[in-house]
């Protein structure tokens, strides 16, 4: 039985719609934001020259700013040391292995970081909802994945798990926003309206998930993801704290 941690950002009892969402002025975004991202850079630097990793992985519903994070992450990071991830459904190939496999080669060498934007987390969250994964399946996936993320950090991996949401309410303005931009419409998809009808039971999936998958060795990160601006800050100084805290300067 791992030793589980209650995810941060959401208290003990609470459900992922009571979140309280802050704001953050401009005059106080960008410095903030620059702040924490050289913080960033420097233990990035630091990480290249130890046998360590960083994996950071990103979910949340559609539309919660996942992209817009990610590119304050990445943006002034050595490209060298970084990869991103976005993942989409399973090839013909993946489907014919355990659903962890095509996993394995996208992780990072020692010194790297990769970004994941969804995860295996898929499994307990949108393949639970849609059906895509059996009960069994999806049940079992719980110590699978807490096993899987407790062999990576014994090698020295260090883990960020972040889950930004919004309202539903949000949800519903960025994706009309995104139907009248002409340069955002393709983001806006029919799936993403399906997604939305079922909103609870997402939910409920991914507050199972934290219960049974927040770790001490891999803990959860929940942010309240309606003000973009504090949100981004928030996912880096998030990142930051847990490099900090993983000590580079001792060997792994």
């Amino acid at each position: 039985m791992p030793n589980l941690k209650e995810p941060a950002g959401l208290k003990k009892g609470r459900h992922l719609d009571e979140l309280e969402h802050k704001s953050l002025e401009e005059e106080e975004y960008k410095p903030k934001l620059k702040e924490h991202q050289l913080h960033l850079l420097n233990f990035t630097r630091e990480l290249s020259e130890v046998k360590r990793s960083l994996i950071v992985i990103f979910e949340g519903p559609d539309a919660a700013g996942k992209g817009g994070a990610i590119r304050r992450v990445t943006e002034r990071l050595d490209p060298r040391l970084l990869r991103v991830h976005s993942v989409i459904k399973p090839t013909a190939e993946e489907y014919q292995h355990h659903y962890l496999w095509r996993f394995w080669n996208k992780l990072p060498p020692y010194g790297q970081t990769t970004i994941f934007d969804r995860s295996w987390y898929g499994r307990l969250l949108v393949e639970r909802v849609e059906s895509f994964a059996t009960e069994k399946e999806w049940k079992r996936a719980y110590d699978e994945i807490n096993e899987f993320e407790r062999l990576l950090t014994d090698d020295g991996a260090i883990f960020v798990k972040l889950y930004l949401h919004i309202s539903k309410e949000e949800q519903l303005y960025r994706f009309k926003s995104r139907e009248g931009d002409p340069y955002k419409h393709w983001k806006i998809t029919d799936e993403d309206w399906r997604n939305r009808r079922k909103w609870d039971e997402h939910n409920k999936a991914a507050e199972d998930m934290f219960e049974r998958t927040s770790t001490e060795h891999a803990p959860w990160t929940v942010i309240a993801a309606n003000y973009k601006w504090y949100a981004r800050v928030k996912v880096v100084k998030t990142i930051v704290e847990a490099l900090e805290r993983a000590n580079l300067n001792k060997k792994a």
